[in-house]
């Protein structure tokens, strides 16, 4: 069993990694927040085997805050580990503001250089992460990461401010970050001989391109369309975004078409794999009789009981069957160039999920009726 103390526990980074180790058997987490006294910092270092020294500040009311907390808490681990003559891994994060000439940036400047001198000073490992803007669920909003006021605030239609459109960010994903952390407890790693490290995946792009994806995230109930979730940006951004939902928000209604078959809904659409919708039909009613050239479409019936038909457009006028039901999960392959049809053979109304390989574009909708067989 290996003890970790987290400093900062309750902020972003540290629920995230406090989150991740809870679940390890072979992990204990002390978390030391605000509300810990220095007296309680010292029990804590003194039973850590790792030190994840994740505190720190960045909008204090007052400026000498920075001090206090990056710099000063630091310091105080430092000593009580000198004086308990530990070698405890440390790992200290810091910002790429480190580099900058303001109260912030000093602070955790100092910070690095207090933890590299006690290195330097002891042989003990260090590791020093000068982290981008991170971005992920449990981030506070409208107090220092864009994304999490840009999610917040378009989830909830709040204006956001948007000084400098071009200007250029570096981002990385919470997961990422965790993941790094941790492997330093798990596989002992070597420490660099400069001790900083860097979180292999950053992400690059303006102000206004952040903007308008979480906007479009934002308009998915509306246009259905899921953004290209291979592209693992858009994955994450998608994960922090649905994050900061209001908790009776969840849920939405979609759209019925509603005729004298019953009703129809379009459910969700993708540029890369097309759309899924759903239907309820009435006894004895069809849906379909028609025909496509390149769409491709998968139906599934849940509940009801129904039977699929298919003529080939040119060249068989034998009409194939299948039976299908919603006790027993049966998909049916659509093949271009058969005339299809779904029909209620049951007693009760039918549901159906259908895929198609593609958006519904009504100016090029590749659909051409034409009725499988004449019905008495």
């Amino acid at each position: 069993m290996q003890t970790v103390l987290i400093t900062g526990a309750a902020g972003f980074i540290g629920k995230n990694l406090c989150e991740h180790f809870r679940t390890k058997e072979d992990v204990e987490v002390i978390e030391f927040t605000r509300n810990n006294s220095r007296e309680e910092l010292t029990s804590f270092v003194e039973r850590a085997d790792f030190i994840y020294h994740i505190a720190g500040v960045n909008r204090p009311d007052d400026e000498s805050e920075f001090k206090a907390v990056n710099t000063d808490l630091t310091e105080a681990i430092l000593k009580t580990l000198r004086r308990l003559n530990k070698r405890t891994p440390l790992l200290v994060t810091s910002s790429t503001q480190a580099e900058l000439e303001n109260p912030y940036g000093k602070s955790k400047l100092e910070a690095e250089k207090l933890a590299s001198d006690w290195a330097d000073e002891t042989e003990s490992p260090v590791y020093i992460y000068r982290l981008p803007g991170v971005f992920g669920k449990w981030c506070k909003p409208n107090y220092n990461s864009v994304v999490a006021t840009f999610c917040y605030n378009i989830a909830h239609d709040s204006p956001i401010q948007v000084s400098d459109e071009d200007r250029s960010i570096t981002l990385t994903y919470i997961d990422d970050v965790v993941e790094a952390f941790a492997k330093h407890l798990a596989t002992e790693s070597p420490v660099d001989k400069d001790r900083y490290y860097a979180i292999d995946r950053t992400f690059q792009l303006t102000l206004g391109e952040l903007r308008d994806k979480i906007t479009a995230l934002h308009d998915i109930r509306d246009t259905l369309v899921i953004p290209n979730l291979e592209d693992v940006f858009n994955k994450f951004l998608y994960a922090t975004y649905i994050s900061y939902f209001d908790t009776d928000k969840f849920s939405y209604t979609l759209q019925q078409n509603i005729d004298n078959r019953g009703w129809l809904a379009e459910f969700v659409k993708s540029r890369q794999f097309g759309q899924v919708f759903i239907s309820k039909t009435k006894p004895g009613v069809s849906r379909g009789d028609h025909w496509h050239n390149t769409k491709i479409e998968k139906f599934l019936v849940v509940e009801g009981e129904g039977e699929v038909t298919f003529r080939n457009k040119i060249n068989d006028q034998d009409i194939i069957r299948y039976k299908v039901n919603g006790e027993v999960p049966t998909v049916v392959d659509i093949p271009t160039g058969y005339v299809h049809a779904i029909t209620n053979i049951g007693d009760t109304d039918m549901i159906t999920i259908f895929w198609a390989n593609e958006i519904l574009d009504k100016d090029h909708p590749d659909t051409y009726y034409e009725k499988v067989e004449e019905r008495a």
